[in-house]
């Protein structure tokens, strides 16, 4: 008992000294309570955790304490403009906007105003306050196309992410424009002149990410960047513009960190596709027969999907995206002798019922990709009748690393259809003996490339997939 007692005392005297170092907080007189750790740290910090929030929870802090009320005010300013703006409630949220900017000191970090349904002048009010200066980044865009704002460009020395949308650019501006810290650009439904943005272009010294998505004015567009990793395009709405500013041809002339090419929507262009110097490039897609041309290291390998010429290959893409139509096996192998390297490939299947897919594997002319790297691959709209089991069966027998293969089916997926796909796949003579074969009709189906996602062809979620597939191994 004694040494328990001795023992408790010692605790006690050891935790006094913390409790004169940390006293509980007191708020605006409302009595003792746990320690306000947070509220001792410096200005400056919570000014940057603040500006962490979005605005509506960057305001709430004011209430929290006395202490706490001038921060909001004082931290660098997250505006994220509502999208009631855009309907209903615009009135409202344009005098509560100018009250914000009004009240706000500065510096601004974010500024964030989407398809906003607002006068042109209110806009450019807004991006001229005092308490947006020093922006890192901005999202604009309005509900009906009109001319960017030219205070939305005040901020192209500080910027980091430029983000604009359904507007009309300044193209006399761009060629005095700089943006020398921009990481990120994208231009959605934008009307901009092709010199505009190749001027554009050449003053983003440090851009990484850049997506060009249905934009009108562009006919064909040059890319030559140290920096640039990530590129997402696509041509315009067929009633954006007319025949002689279709978006025709993409020219990649020098990309040293190129990672990613990713053809968004490749019905709307552009139809031929020249990658001249992409040393790092490990992401391609999504290709089809829309693309007329595909020129790689200065030889036309492809036209319309059909190989013309494998003299030579990329090994450093590993992640493939392709439209069959057929499904044309031929060619999706030819493609895979390309790109020998290849660990992902994503199908989407366009039926012909003349095509027959009954190619013989030839053990003494191997696909490298079959032999050594493919481990996974996703298929859209399997049928599972006639050329779409030859074509995933060629997979099946050959692909001798596989280890994971999804198929979203047409017909319902019952135990009958099952063990017949079994059957015809001849799954019992996998090459693969880890593979194993995920079966299911209510994937939600291909979809344009996801540019922000990792892997941005990924269709579905793979786990939600999983829990309502039927698996054969």
């Amino acid at each position: 008992m004694g040494g328990n007692h001795t023992r408790a005392k010692r605790i006690r005297l050891e935790e006094e000294p913390r409790r004169q170092e940390l006293p509980p907080h007191r708020g605006d007189g409302a009595g003792a309570g746990a320690p306000d750790l947070i509220s001792r740290l410096p200005d400056d910090v919570l000014g940057g955790i603040i500006t962490l929030l979005s605005t509506r929870e960057g305001a709430r802090t004011q209430a929290v304490s006395r202490r706490w009320r001038p921060l909001w005010r004082a931290a660098p300013l997250n505006l994220e403009v509502d999208c009631g703006l855009c309907w209903h409630n615009a009135k409202v949220d344009v005098l509560a906007t100018n009250k914000i900017l009004a009240g706000h000191a500065g510096p601004g970090r974010r500024f964030v105003a989407p398809r906003l349904n607002i006068h042109h002048d209110v806009a450019d009010g807004w991006l001229r306050s005092g308490a947006l200066t020093g922006l890192r980044e901005i999202k604009f865009s309005y509900s009906s196309v009109d001319s960017l704002p030219p205070s939305a460009l005040r901020f192209a020395a500080i910027l980091r992410v430029a983000n604009f949308g359904n507007c009309r650019f300044p193209d006399e501006v761009a060629p005095s424009l700089k943006f020398p810290h921009l990481r990120e650009l994208s231009l959605l439904e934008v009307a901009i002149s092709e010199d505009a943005l190749h001027s554009l272009l050449a003053g983003c010294c440090a851009l990484e990410i850049l997506l060009l998505e249905r934009n009108a004015g562009i006919g064909r567009l040059r890319i030559s960047s140290p920096t640039l990793r990530s590129i997402g395009f696509s041509g315009p709405w067929e009633q954006q513009g007319s025949e002689a500013t279709k978006f025709r041809e993409l020219v990649v002339e020098d990309a040293p960190r190129l990672e990613r090419l990713l053809q968004l929507h490749p019905d709307r262009g552009p139809g031929t596709i020249h990658v001249m110097r992409a040393p790092k490039l490990e992401t391609v897609g999504l290709l089809s027969a829309a693309m007329s041309k595909l020129e790689l290291l200065g030889t036309t390998p492809f036209e319309k999907m059909i190989a013309l010429s494998l003299g030579t290959s990329m090994e450093t893409v590993k992640v493939l995206a392709l439209e069959s139509v057929g499904p044309n096996l031929d060619s999706v192998v030819d493609f895979l002798k390309y790109f020998p390297c290849v660990e992902k490939l994503y199908l989407i299947f366009k039926r012909l019922e003349a095509m027959k897919n009954t190619r013989t594997y030839d053990p003494l002319d191997p696909v490298e990709c079959l032999e050594l790297h493919l481990k996974k691959v996703v298929v859209d709209d399997y049928g599972g009748m006639g050329p779409d089991v030859d074509f995933i069966k060629f997979f099946v027998l050959n692909a001798k690393v596989l280890k994971e293969m999804y198929l979203d089916v047409v017909p319902s997926c019952n135990d009958k259809w099952m063990a017949n796909q079994r059957r015809r796949l001849q799954l019992d003579n996998k090459a693969s003996p880890d593979a194993r074969f995920a079966f299911d009709n209510r994937a939600a189906g291909a979809s344009p490339p996801e540019f922000w996602n990792d892997d941005p062809f990924e269709w579905f979620d793979q786990q939600n997939f999983l829990r309502s597939a039927r698996i054969l191994d």
